[in-house]
């Protein structure tokens, strides 16, 4: 052993107030947990002793329980960046007790490198492997690659989580590589989703590492939701739709790579996509690779799939260890500036899928916020592909909370993609395809085939009222969905009368 080996609750004890620590990991997957868990107790002992104790958080992506959830019950961070999906997190941002800044995640590593975060005290880095090459620790990270190469760069200290619950052959599916900062940027070496030019391992800086933590911790992996008859149409209308672009000559026959936004519903809807015949064999270029994605592997349906982490279940993932040299062929997880680069998003054509909280009827979405204020989630990589990709959907259940909230709205009461980047709408309902269309053909096209029946009236009826012009709108009936779900619990008007 040639390093110095650590406790969880040691390395926590060195941890002071205010520190700023950034984290391996991207979702839940590849976070360095056992010196959180300790450290999040230890907040919630000395705010008990009166003693003031925050810190800011950095992650490359949304994060787990043990961090960002427990963080946040123990009022233990004082700002957190760039993305969060916890429930935790959410009430006690909503709170007002926390600053986040929700941001594009393939811009996090230059961000930091430009020093907009300040300075990075810590840098807890989880791996499946450690080797002391002369004054570098060589490791293999595990399940994620996020914003590794940058963190473990910048950082004063490092700790460092040998979590044995990884395969220590988890190196074979990564590739490691980080920019030059501007104006030295080269283009990147990458013409084929499975080209490798970096590294299968990370060097660290020996003398930053302040000990090892050894562990044997479960990823804290989302579960998923079954494919319901809601998402099993959006998944049959999305497959049907890229057939018919297929077909008008808008995909080429070998088709376009694909990225499906994290979360269940992007998981559910890529299980209905495998469900559908006809589609050719694809492949993935996206931000993450979920349970359904290693079963199209699998089944022959999804060739390589590029990702900066695998989000899946941990069965799924030990079975991915176990039959590692096979999937090696068959995922490479990169930096999320490269999962996100919109050099590469441009260069392969890659066809963008994600899920809305709610869309208008011009196309704005909204995927962030609930009625204007709350926050829900960030807006994670969506935007990133969203802006750069051949071809952006976005898909959403067309109701929710059993019909008393309409995801088809007259105005978003937030917008994370205007109108301009949004090429289809897709929901159980059908499919609006806005390309090449001014705002008062999309804005019937939504209406019709993406709004519930229940609020297709409404939102006709909105129309018909709104102001003249290019894009007409009612300043004071745009919000009165939101405005009445906000009184009533329900988005049903009787009429618009009062609000004119």
């Amino acid at each position: 052993m040639d390093y110095i080996k650590l406790t969880a609750a040691e390395g926590a004890a060195m941890i002071s107030d205010g520190a700023t620590i950034a984290f391996s990991g991207f979702t839940p997957n590849g976070v360095a947990k056992a010196v959180a868990r300790e450290l999040s107790k230890r907040a919630v002992t000395l705010h008990e002793q009166g003693r003031p104790f925050a810190i800011g958080m950095i992650t490359g992506a949304s994060s787990c329980q043990s961090l960002e959830g427990d963080f946040a019950k123990a009022h233990a961070l004082k700002f957190r960046a760039p993305f969060s999906t916890n429930k935790d997190f959410r009430t006690h941002t909503n709170l007002g007790e926390i600053e986040y800044e929700d941001m594009h995640l393939g811009h996090v590593g230059e961000r930091l490198r430009r020093g907009y975060y300040g300075k990075i005290d810590w840098a807890f880095i989880e791996v499946s492997s450690i080797e002391r090459v002369g004054d570098k620790y060589k490791v293999a990270l595990t399940s994620a690659e996020g914003i590794v190469p940058t963190i473990v760069r910048l950082a004063e200290r490092i700790i460092i989580e040998l979590n044995r619950f990884h395969s220590p052959e988890s190196y074979k599916l990564h590739d490691v590589y980080e920019f030059k900062e501007y104006p030295n940027r080269e283009p990147i070496p990458m013409m084929r989703l499975d080209d490798r030019f970096g590294s299968p391992f990370v060097e660290i800086d020996a003398s930053k590492v302040v000990g090892v933590v050894e562990s044997n911790i479960p990823e804290e992996a989302r579960s998923f939701k079954d494919v319901d008859d809601a998402t099993r149409a959006i998944g049959q209308n999305v497959a049907e739709f890229l057939l018919r672009d297929q077909k008008a000559g808008h995909i080429p026959a070998d088709f376009f790579p694909i990225q499906s936004g994290v979360g269940a519903t992007g998981n559910a809807v890529l299980s209905a996509i495998s469900e559908c015949k006809g589609l050719p064999v694809m492949n993935v270029f996206s931000e993450v690779s979920q349970d359904a994605v290693i079963r199209m592997i699998e089944n022959g349906q999804i060739d390589h799939a590029n990702c900066t982490a695998l989000t899946v279940t941990n069965e799924c993932l030990q079975h991915v260890y176990d039959n590692i040299d096979f999937f090696s062929k068959h995922i490479t997880l990169r930096p999320s500036e490269l999962a996100n680069s919109p050099e590469l998003i441009r260069r392969f054509g890659v066809i963008a899928m994600n899920t809305a909280l709610e869309c208008d009827i011009y196309g704005n979405e909204n995927s962030s916020h609930v009625c204007g204020s709350t926050l829900m989630n960030g807006i994670g990589g969506s935007c990133d592909y969203a802006r750069n990709g051949s071809l952006t959907i976005f898909y959403t259940p067309s109701v929710a909370k059993g019909g008393v909230i309409s995801a088809i709205v007259p105005m978003c009461s937030h917008i994370d993609s205007t109108e301009h980047d949004v090429d289809v709408i897709i929901t159980e309902q059908g499919v609006a395809d806005l390309r090449g269309k001014g705002p008062l053909h999309r804005a019937h096209e939504i209406i019709e085939n993406c709004a519930h029946p229940d609020y297709r009236p409404l939102l006709r009826e909105y129309l018909h009222i709104a102001a003249s012009g290019h894009e007409p709108q009612s300043m004071t009936a745009a919000f009165a969905f939101h405005d009445t779900f906000l009184k009533q619990g329900d988005m049903h008007l009787t009429d618009f009368s009062k609000y004119l």
